[in-house]
């Protein structure tokens, strides 16, 4: 018997999406709820994160829902049907339920009736991650040719509305379609991971460790919450880290980088990491200004941002490198194609 295989199949990039919901919560509107008791809190972390707003989406909707407008989009721009998709990879730490998985319900409410599903829940890092997933999965499985990967984040649903760390949390998601092709496009990546701080910062309560009760509700433990304050360093030690891994992965050097996209969340530690690397600030793309932090969705918001633009081109080499809470840390170097639709034509 001879097993039938595929050689040189690649993956790349054709479209990406992306959807920020209407209603906005400017900083203005944050100073007056905290600052009577946090004073110049509101002030402070603009200044150190560069964040100004943030949107939420409709009290009737869920993660699923803002997956599904970035899906259309994306969709929209590649000229494609939801029929046509073979995988949809979802990443997310805000889903629908515990169970099923969030994917699954955007399967239905997009209409991919041909599309296997899984959720990727790795928090910020999960778009990277689920990029390298996907293009793993079209190298080596000939069956499937088209995927779909999703960012969504809501996580200020799941947060104590008089945290001040409500602060960052903005709704929003991001989306990208890989399809099998001859030209390389999702290069090699790489990984790290530390789960010594696995209870710095989370929602402790409602899974197995700890099963809801009326009173880890009534405590908050069920909201998300940041009990013990990660090192500053984390991300400034970490994504160099990743860079350099990725260049030497993938043989270029920092000077060959176009974009680079880092998670979304301070921009001095973006601008940090850029000085530590020789990356200079006009190849560090960054939208957190506009859409506050969006977890899970911010690369892939970032990254869409970039392309529809004009700020990110064919030809072009973009890193996208994602910090989630665990911690997870992911990182993918991408070769922009002339495949890629930047405007759905």
């Amino acid at each position: 018997m001879t097993i039938r295989t595929e050689t040189g199949a690649q993956a790349e990039i054709i479209a990406t999406g992306c959807f920020v919901p209407e209603r906005e919560v400017p900083n203005a509107e944050l100073a007056e709820r905290f600052e009577p008791k946090f004073p110049e809190f509101v002030t402070k972390m603009e200044a150190a994160t560069g964040i100004r707003t943030r949107w939420y989406a409709p009290d009737d909707w869920a993660t699923s829902d803002l997956a599904l407008r970035a899906s259309q989009e994306a969709l929209a721009r590649a000229g494609m049907n939801p029929s046509e998709l073979d995988l949809i990879l979802l990443g997310t730490d805000t889903p629908d339920y515990i169970t099923p998985a969030t994917s699954v319900v955007l399967q239905e409410k997009l209409g991919a009736k041909n599309a296997g599903t899984f959720d990727i829940g790795c928090a910020c890092a999960s778009f990277p991650t689920g990029l390298l997933t996907a293009a793993g999965i079209v190298r080596t499985q000939p069956g499937i040719r088209n995927v779909l990967v999703v960012g969504a984040y809501m996580m200020q649903r799941l947060a104590d509305p008089n945290d001040p760390m409500i602060f960052f949390y903005g709704d929003g998601a991001g989306a990208a379609i890989l399809r099998r092709s001859d030209t390389p496009g999702v290069l090699q990546g790489a990984f790290l991971a530390d789960g010594s701080y696995a209870k710095h910062w989370g929602i402790f309560s409602g899974g197995t460790a700890e099963p809801a009760t009326e009173t880890s509700v009534r405590e908050g433990r069920t909201q998300v919450r940041m009990p013990i304050k990660y090192p500053p360093d984390v991300n400034d030690i970490g994504w160099p880290r990743l860079m350099r891994t990725l260049a030497e992965r993938n043989e270029f050097e920092m000077d060959d980088v176009d974009l680079a996209i880092f998670t979304q969340v301070r921009r001095n530690t973006i601008l940090t990491v850029g000085q530590e690397l020789g990356i200079p600030e006009e190849k560090l793309h960054m939208v957190m200004h506009k859409w506050g932090y969006t977890g899970s969705a911010c690369i892939g918001m970032a990254l869409h941002d970039a392309v529809s633009s004009g700020r990110a081109q064919p030809g072009q080499l973009v890193t996208l490198v994602g910090s989630g809470v665990g911690y997870n840390q992911a990182a993918v170097a991408v070769q922009l194609t002339d495949n890629l639709r930047r405007n759905g034509s």
